[in-house]
């Protein structure tokens, strides 16, 4: 069900990751709002699935949190880690702007698990974050 269809079937729902598609730069923005819900993924999905499957992939992927917004339940979580696990392969770059200390680490962990190319930057260097993704293959 595509995003506009998941909210008309739902008007109670509000997304709380919102995403930005830059398609002329191949880049995926996401900035989560709360705590994030199974349906959020489910939107995104049918936002990138067509890109993906139109150019091949993404160059990267712009995550912009300031805090780690966690789940609103364990099937927000199922769906998070069934995301990452069905488009990790097509993301070149990931590139975590944060003030979070967990979301700094974070890729040091996620770097196990998936073939992208993870760095944090610092709040405030968001146009650095940017510039490390457009430089990447």
């Amino acid at each position: 069900m595509s995003r506009a269809g998941v909210l008309d079937a739902h008007p109670e729902l509000k997304i709380m990751l919102h995403h930005d598609l830059l398609r002329d730069k191949g880049i995926l923005v996401l900035t989560p709002e709360g705590a994030l819900r199974a349906e959020d993924f489910t939107a995104l999905a049918a936002v990138v699935d067509p890109y993906i499957e139109q150019q091949g992939g993404l160059k990267g992927l712009l995550l912009e949190a300031p805090s780690f917004p966690g789940w609103e339940d364990f099937a927000a979580l199922v769906s998070h880690l069934r995301f990452v696990r069905d488009h990790h392969r097509q993301v070149h770059r990931i590139a975590v702007v944060t003030g979070s200390a967990l979301l700094a680490a974070a890729p040091k962990i996620a770097n196990h698990f998936v073939s992208a190319e993870i760095r944090a930057f610092d709040a405030d260097a968001r146009s650095a974050a940017l510039a490390w993704i457009e430089a990447g293959s």
